[in-house]
């Protein structure tokens, strides 16, 4: 199939080249991008296919040298078999990016915005290829689940995409005894179970559907282990849940993810303009009935209107009309609640927050260069973005208002939980600096350090048997880790993981926690904000709604710094607004 979409492709670009002068190219590249769709196939089975063959070879001589005959018959052993079956999936991830060099040196108006519609056709094939990468690699690890799990007689594929796991303790609200408890939360449903040594035993399965999440804030007051709780209540009023964590900081951990789910399930908009939108698996390639862009991945891509059978996007919901007709005239609109909604649903949980002593209504006024001042009163939750000791003034969000803004630095006070958490990390250091700190202090004490040669990049510095060690923390597709058996979502859960368990996972003459985090002096508040390097700017060409805690929602025209471009899956990771996270890198243009 590849070979002839190829074949015609090839053709149909050199009758453009010889007999049309180009003037019909970008219109190509547009009419070929659904017969393309087929490489999200290919390449998400390209490391399985390479796998088998590194086995094969291994294991068959006889195919192995014929193998390396056709190699040598072909190009010389240049390439080998194993090198050529990347060489489509990279071909295919490239049309957008040679198409954005002829938008740039492309001079004409009417060329320039013609070719500008193909390179939005390929960067929308691009992040669809990508997507369905990404989504075989979720499904893989939901296949490991599936086995991790006894008792479990029907498959978990259809819950959705899997928003975390762990150790929680669950009572029914008419106050029988709490029990330890290990919960997978899916989108759709949390499956809670019984640890049986390295497995788990299938206990109970709670469909999300039915039930909504409200905090306890009166558990936390207790201030001791397995107290901070928060309750599932059943929407129809049968007997609820309430769910108790080890640490308030796992407590806002877990609500963040249930309210994720929760708002997978009952997105904004999902029944306006007498809509029924419904999360929804799409068995074929299928487009949004507003942007036009596909549906991206393999399973649970979108919604689905039960009523006119439209499918859209999770952000693309609140701009369709009247069910059955997708207002095309006003597709770009954005209603002001939209906007405030994908901004303050969700605040950076990596950001210090700072507690306001007294109020500030923007006088004096910040410096003009820095922005609009941020009106503050007593009592308020500030998010601190960007400030140092020595400034009058920083940059914060408050989580009361959602807005941004400027206020005097002496106004706030850092919150108890800032203070214990900022003496973790160390900012940017070398190694050398890391030893010096650490190699008069007592065994076992440790910091987190940015490592300043890999833009980006972290290290645990670590005093042991009276040396400094230091691990690199490795980070891959959104996850953080020194073992690739066990994987974090934040650099903050796995500082926390290895207080409590010994870093020899990881390093086996490592048999020690994370036990004494160094404290730096000179700081009259203690605060260094970690901000990873900037390696560029982007704009946001569309709206992007977040499926999970890792990623990072976008509306269109956002400024995002982008902090790496290095996941494999066309993700990059950015801040918009002091909210951190992962994006789709064709959702963007590059200032």
């Amino acid at each position: 199939d590849l070979v002839k979409i190829h074949k015609n492709l090839t053709q149909d670009i050199n009758d453009s080249i010889v007999n049309k002068n180009d003037q019909n190219l970008y219109q190509i590249f547009i009419n070929y991008k659904q017969r393309l769709v087929i490489y999200g196939q290919y390449c998400s089975q390209v490391e399985i296919a390479i796998s088998c063959l590194d086995n094969i070879s291994k294991t068959k001589e006889d195919v192995k040298l014929k193998l390396e005959e056709c190699s040598k018959r072909a190009n010389n052993g240049k390439f080998t078999l194993r090198d050529l079956l990347v060489v489509p999936m990279q071909r295919v991830l490239k049309y957008h990016l040679l198409l954005q060099e002829l938008v740039k040196h492309t001079t004409d108006p009417m060329e320039k915005a013609n070719l500008k519609l193909a390179l939005d056709a390929m960067k929308d094939l691009a992040q669809y290829v990508n997507e369905v990468k990404r989504d075989n690699e979720t499904l893989r690890e939901i296949r490991q689940f599936q086995l991790s799990i006894e008792n479990l007689n029907h498959s978990l594929l259809q819950y959705g995409r899997p928003q975390g796991d762990g150790e929680i303790r669950i009572t029914t609200l008419d106050k029988r005894a709490r029990q330890d408890r290990h919960i997978f939360l899916f989108d759709l449903a949390v499956i809670v179970c019984k640890r049986r040594g390295d497995n788990y035993e299938m206990k109970e399965i709670i469909d999300l559907q039915k039930y909504k999440i409200t905090n306890n804030p009166t558990t936390d007051k207790e201030n001791k282990k397995w107290s901070y709780g928060f309750y599932l209540i059943h929407i129809q009023g049968e007997n609820g849940l309430e769910v108790y964590c080890k640490t308030k900081d796992l407590k806002k951990k877990w609500l963040e993810q249930f309210q994720m789910a929760l708002s997978n399930i009952r997105p904004d908009y999902a029944d306006t303009s007498f809509h029924e939108f419904k999360m929804h698996t799409f068995s074929r390639v299928t487009s949004c009935k507003v942007c036009q862009m596909l549906l991206r991945g393999t399973f649970y891509q979108g919604y689905l209107c039960s009523k006119c059978g439209a499918g859209a996007h999770k952000e693309c919901l609140g701009r369709l009309d009247n069910c059955g007709r997708a207002n095309s005239g006003a597709s770009s609109f954005i209603s002001l609640v939209s906007m405030v909604s994908v901004h303050s649903q969700y605040s950076q949980k990596g950001l210090p927050k700072m507690q306001v002593i007294r109020n500030y209504n923007g006088i004096p006024q910040p410096a003009t260069q820095d922005g609009p001042p941020l009106h503050i009163q007593i009592g308020d939750t500030i998010e601190l973005i960007r400030g140092d000791a020595h400034s009058l003034f920083w940059q914060g969000r408050n989580l009361t208002t959602g807005e941004l803004g400027f206020f005097p630095s002496d106004a706030v006070k850092p919150s108890p939980f800032f203070v214990i958490l900022h003496y973790r990390f160390a900012g940017a250091m070398e190694r050398l600096q890391a030893e010096s700190e650490l190699i008069n202090r007592v065994n076992s004490t440790y910091l987190v350090r940015h490592r300043t040669k890999e833009s980006g990049e972290y290290a645990i510095s670590i005093k042991y048997n009276n040396e400094v060690k230091h691990i690199k923390i490795l980070t891959r597709d959104g996850f953080f880790h020194i073992a690739e058996n066990r994987k974090f979502k934040t650099l903050m859960e796995l500082v926390e993981y290895y207080k409590h368990h010994s870093l020899k996972e990881g390093f086996r003459s490592l048999d020690t926690t994370l036990q004494l985090p160094h404290a730096f002096s000179g700081n009259p508040l203690g605060i260094t904000v970690l901000s990873p390097k900037v390696i560029g700017i982007a704009i946001a060409r569309y709206d992007f709604c977040a499926r999970d805690m890792r990623e990072l929602s976008l509306l269109k025209g956002d400024v995002v710094k982008i902090y790496t471009k290095m996941s494999a899956n066309g993700w990059w990771r950015g801040e918009v607004n002091g909210r951190v996270g992962w994006f789709p890198s064709t959702y963007v243009e590059e200032d």
